[in-house]
């Protein structure tokens, strides 16, 4: 799943134009949403696409996005499920 934290990294600082974070310092275990990265609800909107189009896996309503959107690490864990077809 370290793999999968640092591509995500990549991807979240690329698609939402983070210019003063690096994937070095950016926490995965810190909050997302409303958390130091000043990461707001269109920006979440930006990462679902992403999660969606690029992994496959569907992020269907908001009380699972509040919880999968948590932390990097959340993030993680629920597209290594989504992809194992257990996601939920």
């Amino acid at each position: 799943m370290s793999t999968l934290i640092e591509e995500l990294k990549v991807k979240i600082i690329d698609i939402l134009n983070l210019q003063d974070v690096s994937p070095e310092n950016f926490d995965e275990n810190a909050q997302l949403v409303g958390g130091p990265l000043g990461i707001d609800s269109i920006d979440v909107l930006e990462m679902v696409v992403m999660v969606e189009k690029d992994y496959g896996v569907i992020i269907n309503s908001q009380e699972v996005g509040e919880k999968v959107f948590y932390s990097l690490t959340s993030l993680a864990g629920y597209i290594e499920k989504g992809k194992s077809g257990s996601a939920s």
